[in-house]
């Protein structure tokens, strides 16, 4: 037999049935919590403060997937998890789209529409925010059981290339769609419960698809005859891996660079999109929302994309240390693209999306180290746990400056707002500055 060939299942389906499908199945709920809600709650009229702040929150589920991961491995198969969690997004789709609340135009077009509207909406989304992070859970271990080793590197590119088509659809197609159905219509919450509803119904193509098509690994099996054990061991391995990571030698800046590298990305990702969308008179650079779904949503997310392909295969020649500071410079100048257009307020779309994916291309380019030092400082005995010790000091370096994003932009304005974002480059130099002198000269190096 030929041990790099991918596995074939004993219904005889093969991984190209179901690997794209189920990460892509991973990548739509996440980009819907955490993006189309942001982009939805500012058509709306919700103010940039709260709109920051709450869907901030939805963000927790993935901070917190860590502690509930064994009761995925404990109980039930992960197929099981993953049909059941695509059933209960679905369902979560359907809801919010009959649900999602219409307030008067007039309201929406103040900018100044309560938050307290959408709690129906809000429990809503993060009841899918739960299951989305919970299926991600149980999609990385299938794909683990599900596959041969040889079969499992085989696929890691097109698990990544069906994540990201979900990203261009999650961000691109369902922002275009409802800037079509507003533009032929004028009517904003009409146009996204549409988008709503064309998430639901492909959601819910995919959960049938999966119902029927996941095949049932062998190796797929759930651990509930030693439920107990299983439990006790999990926590008592999760205590003793969070203290080798705190015992790690130079963890303190290890975790301040794991806060800070992304501070000004923490604060401009929850902008960027109102920004795009408000009026010039507030601002913002007056765009509609089916161009934003063009514009940042199509281009930037292939700016993105190349930045990330590129960081890696820059990395991989020259090693994490010779890259640390091309990369820190990659994530911080490109910010100024942002000062540029609040200053300027270009009307031209093609100077915007220039600015966009240079940004995006810039971020996309020096996540690559942020990525590498995580794994790096990861090494060792837990080197499984730590790392995903790593993704949650990760996950609050994004929701930290989240919460408070809106609320400082309101009170300072555009402008100022994206100088802010300047300054606070200097924390992502220092703390590269830092961890510089503590990486191995070879590590990252083919």
């Amino acid at each position: 037999m030929n041990n790099n060939a991918p596995v074939k299942e004993k219904n005889g389906l093969w991984p190209w049935v179901w690997v794209p499908t189920l990460y892509f199945a991973e990548g739509v709920p996440y980009f819907i919590v955490n993006n189309i809600s942001v982009m939805m709650f500012t058509k709306m009229g919700v103010p940039n403060g709260d709109m920051s702040f709450f869907t901030t929150l939805l963000y927790f589920p993935w901070f917190l997937k860590g502690i509930w991961s064994p009761i995925v491995d404990v109980v039930k198969t992960k197929r099981w998890w993953i049909i059941a969690m695509q059933v209960l997004l679905t369902a979560m789709m359907i809801l919010l789209t009959l649900t999602l609340p219409h307030p008067q135009a007039d309201v929406v077009e103040g900018g100044n529409t309560p938050i307290s509207m959408f709690t129906i909406t809000l429990i809503l989304f993060i009841i899918a925010a739960f299951a989305s992070a919970t299926h991600d859970i149980a999609a990385d271990g299938y794909y683990m059981l599900a596959h041969s080793p040889s079969s499992q590197a085989a696929f890691i590119g097109i698990r990544s290339v069906a994540y990201r088509v979900a990203s261009v659809f999650g961000q691109g197609v369902l922002v275009l769609i409802a800037g079509v159905i507003e533009k032929k219509s004028g009517d904003i919450p009409w146009s996204w419960q549409v988008t709503l509803g064309v998430s639901a119904a492909v959601f819910f193509v995919i959960t049938l698809y999966h119902t029927f098509m996941l095949p049932r690994s062998a190796n797929d099996k759930p651990r509930i005859d030693s439920a107990t054990g299983t439990a006790k061991d999990s926590l008592r391995e999760l205590g003793n891996s969070f203290l080798s990571f705190v015992k790690k030698p130079g963890v303190l800046l290890a975790i301040a660079f794991m806060l800070l590298y992304r501070l000004p990305e923490g604060f401009l990702i929850k902008l960027c999109q109102p920004f795009l969308v408000h009026p010039v008179k507030d601002g913002g650079l007056g765009l509609s929302t089916e161009m934003v779904g063009t514009v940042y949503g199509f281009f930037g997310v292939m700016a993105l994309l190349l930045g990330g392909i590129l960081g890696g295969i820059y990395s991989s020649r020259v090693g994490l240390k010779k890259s640390l500071w091309v990369m820190a410079a990659c994530m911080t100048l490109p910010c100024l693209t942002f000062v540029y257009l609040a200053i300027a307020q270009p009307s031209n779309v093609v100077i915007i999306t220039i600015a966009l994916c240079i940004e995006q291309f810039g971020y996309g380019f020096g996540f690559t180290a942020y990525m590498l030092y995580m794994m790096y400082f990861s090494e060792g005995e837990f080197k499984t746990s730590h790392y995903a010790i790593c993704t949650a000091f990760m996950s609050l370096s994004m929701m930290l400056p989240g919460f408070v994003a809106g609320y400082i932009q309101e009170a300072i304005g555009y402008v100022n707002f994206f100088w802010m974002v300047m300054v606070c480059c200097i924390a992502t130099l220092a703390v590269t500055y830092f961890v510089d002198k503590k990486i191995d000269p070879d590590y990252g190096r083919k």
